[in-house]
């Protein structure tokens, strides 16, 4: 298992995070996942969570870019709502879509986070990409079933890990 799932930071939600902090700490850049982190899965627009948290995150001057597995139109056009770029059809946990996404918006391994609800693709996709991550608890219970199948995965390794 070696620490591929094992995210430097653990949050509630993204409304818990520090970003003051984060941005005392050198951070600069943060990729998010959507479904489930910003909003409630599969949903097909942003809502004011997820407006609030943008918002948020650009006044404390962090640069930021949607990097989601959704292999349809959906998550670009959630991320021109909020008015950020996207990286489409990830494959998280490959680390492609998140170093294509640094290379989008400029950022370095040293300066960037990762952002998701998902330990084996959000996680596992930014460690193996070498940027710091943080894993935030899923916004709603109700999930896609191939998702669900995942969780009792996710939960074993959270209590055996501790986090």
């Amino acid at each position: 298992m070696g620490n591929i799932f094992r995210p430097d930071m653990c949050a509630h939600k993204v409304s818990d995070l520090d970003f003051d902090a984060l941005k005392s700490r050198g951070f600069r850049f943060a990729l998010l996942d959507f479904d489930n982190t910003l909003a409630p899965d599969h949903y097909t627009e942003p809502i004011d969570y997820s407006y609030e948290m943008v918002e948020r995150m650009k006044k404390t001057g962090f640069s930021l870019c949607l990097v989601s597995n959704a292999k349809s139109e959906r998550s670009a056009k959630i991320a021109k709502m909020l008015d950020i770029p996207c990286i489409s059809y990830a494959h998280k946990p490959s680390p492609s879509g998140v170093l294509k996404a640094m290379d989008m918006i400029g950022a370095s391994k040293e300066n960037t986070l990762m952002i998701g609800d998902q330990i084996f693709t959000d996680v596992a996709a930014g460690n193996r990409a070498g940027v710091f991550t943080i894993l935030v608890d899923r916004y709603t219970k109700k999930e896609v079933f191939y998702v669900v199948l995942k969780r009792f995965p996710e939960w074993i390794i959270r209590k055996v890990c501790r986090f």
